[in-house]
């Protein structure tokens, strides 16, 4: 029965209420670490933000951050805020300088809302501001002042230093995982030329901009040199690899990485096309031209409309203040300059040509297999019961898309526990029948010619590029035995064969499920692994009970819905920066058997089997 609708229904809430009570609406999702748009990774950006638009505006060449356990702190030496204005600026919404565009100009945090999002949800919140000669410092706890220091006499040099610790009732039990910040504060630093950022000891700075992006985060052997342009407002950098398939995109919004992209990358794909075919003189297919292609643009705009609070696509239309379309804008730049440098440089443009005609060919080779394999998809998928879908896909504007969520399964009883234990609304499950094919070394063809690859590929709707992904996290849940280990090996090799900006995009897991089951009458533990067992065994004492989890099937769906909601653990599947994707598969799934064998030997560990008395 419906409560009565009367006047005390109504409640206001006051500003951290609101974002404590909706975080999602602030900084997309939760999460516990383990993926690179979790909260925990926002709350620095929101933070660096600020202090990427000091140094913009000429404020300050170093920043410093520094991350012990929970406790993330980062100093600028920026103007510092008014010290006035400290409590306000970091406690009350709608309240900052960027309002006044004659103060900061091109900023990425226009509403006011990042640092107060950050003060909500944390338990612990400190700010610091020196200015001048004084300094101020405001402490808070969940968004409430605890202590507010005097002003006083200070040396040190003008800056604002932000500490905070997110809040574990919010986030759960997290972890920061380095790689992922790394790759935030890269990115920083080569879309501001003479930035340093200082991370734990660790200098990161970058003196060629979008070409450094490109050189860093290539993995394979390219083409033709990257092709690096930058006029006014816009940077950009491409090339096309060796052994790549698919698209890969880096796009930036006045230092913020847009990683749905929008209106500047659309504008920016349009024109590399329509610039290569007046080129050529030819009307080449787009995917031609696309094809395999690693690119990075950078714009930057006046006011810019993001379609979220964490700015992650752009919707501007134009670029300010003089009124024009952002699509012209790049245009003209795009179609001058890319055009400038195919006619000076004749080698990479022959070697451009030669990349677009062999894209051609082996599209039109596969033209056939293409249209067999979607019609034989598209019969199965009537009757499909490989995948059990979700109701939100990641390429929806729906508020949880960024819990969508696939789990790849081995076998039916596996899959039939997570199926009876899922979120229907966020999570889906694709089960694979028996070991998948070893596709190291295999062309494109055998995703459409594998009816297993062809329906896994269709199910994240990626036949093309990753944009209309359908899921954002990929979670590869199989059981850890050897065979269970095999299979992980064999599907982290298709995606890294034929879709590894996935894995770079950080859209790949694997599930880590308990190995042992712990209980008394009065509780039950679940533990991961033999540190998390003997600290069970200490916990309950005597009298207890031990199970020994040996596969997925053997865990029921009751109890499988305590590993895949609010404290799921994924591991997250990264790809070191300094290596080649070629030479690793190559390595570990080609036919080099001596080399991994003497690898294996020389790497094995052996563990003895702990007996505990009880």
């Amino acid at each position: 029965m419906t409560d009565k609708y009367t006047d005390e229904s109504i409640r206001s809430l006051d500003w951290k209420e609101h974002i404590r009570l909706r975080p999602g609406m602030y900084i997309g999702k939760l999460g516990d670490g383990s993926s690179q748009d979790d909260g925990i990774y926002v709350l620095i950006k929101e933070v660096l933000d600020n202090c990427i638009d000091e140094f913009v505006m000429g404020y300050g060449k170093t920043i410093e951050i520094n991350i012990n356990q929970e406790k993330v702190t980062i100093r600028d030496y920026g103007r510092g805020i008014p010290l006035g204005k400290v409590i306000d600026c970091v406690s009350k919404m709608n309240t900052g300088a960027k309002y006044d565009s004659k103060v900061f100009k091109k900023s990425v945090g226009l509403n006011g809302v990042g640092t107060k999002a950050v003060n909500a949800l944390s338990s612990y919140f400190k700010v610091q501001s020196i200015r001048e000669s004084k300094t101020k410092v405001v402490e808070f706890n969940y968004g409430k002042i605890i202590t507010e220091h005097p002003e006083i006499t200070c040396d040190n040099k003008n800056g604002t230093i932000i500490s905070f610790v997110p809040d574990e009732e919010i986030f759960g039990k997290y972890q920061y995982i380095d790689e992922y910040i790394e790759k935030l504060l890269w990115n920083y630093v080569f879309l501001n030329t003479g930035l340093t950022i200082d991370f734990n000891g660790q200098k990161i700075f970058a003196k060629n901009g979008l070409y450094d992006l490109l050189t860093r985060n290539i993995n394979e052997q390219i083409i033709y040199p990257i092709i690096h342009i930058k006029e006014l407002d816009f940077e950009f950098a491409f090339t096309h690899c060796i052994n790549q398939y698919s698209e890969e995109y880096f796009s930036f919004v006045n230092g913020q990485y847009t990683v749905q992209g929008g209106t500047h990358l659309a504008a920016f794909k349009e024109s590399i096309i329509k610039t290569i075919r007046e080129f050529y003189k030819k009307d080449y297919e787009a995917s031609d031209i696309r094809s395999s292609i690693i690119a990075a643009l950078s714009i930057k705009v006046q006011e810019p409309v993001f379609e979220s609070q964490t700015k992650t696509k752009l919707g501007s239309l134009h670029v300010e203040p003089n009124g024009i379309s952002i699509k012209n804008y790049i245009h003209d730049i795009v179609k001058r300059r890319l055009d400038d440098f195919l006619h000076i440089n004749p080698e990479v443009a022959e070697s451009l040509l030669h990349k677009i005609l062999q894209s051609e060919k082996e599209r039109k080779e596969m033209a056939d297999i293409k249209k067999l394999s979607k019609d034989s998809s598209k019969k199965v998928s009537l009757h499909n019961k490989k995948l059990r879908d979700c109701r939100v896909h990641y390429n929806s504007n729906h508020e949880q898309r960024l819990d969508s969520t696939l789990f790849i399964t081995e076998g039916d009883s596996a899959s039939g526990s997570i199926t009876k234990s899922r979120d229907v609304n966020t999570q889906a499950v694709f089960s694979l029948k028996g070991k998948p094919l070893n596709c190291f070394g295999l062309s494109k063809k055998i995703v459409y010619e594998n009816e297993e690859f062809n329906l896994l590929q269709s199910a994240l709707n990626i036949e093309d590029n990753i944009e209309n992904l359908r899921y954002n996290n990929i979670v590869i849940a199989t059981d850890a035995d050897v065979d269970g280990m095999h299979i992980r090996l064999l599907l982290i090799t298709f995606f890294l064969q034929f879709f590894p900006d996935l894995l770079k995009n950080g859209h790949l897991y694997i599930l880590q499920t308990p190995l042992f089951r712990i209980r008394n009458k009065k509780k039950t533990i679940y533990s991961y692994s033999e540190e998390e067992k003997k600290s069970a065994l200490n916990e309950l004492g005597n009298n207890i009970e031990i199970t020994r989890f040996k596969g997925l099937g053997e865990i029921s769906p009751d109890e499988f819905r305590h590993f895949i909601g609010k404290t799921i653990r994924l591991e997250p599947v990264l790809v070191h920066k300094d290596s080649r994707i070629s030479e690793l598969l190559t390595f570990y799934m080609g036919k080099n058997t001596t080399e991994r064998q003497n690898f294996i030997v020389e790497n094995l560990r052996i563990e003895k089997e702990i007996v505990v008395a009880i």
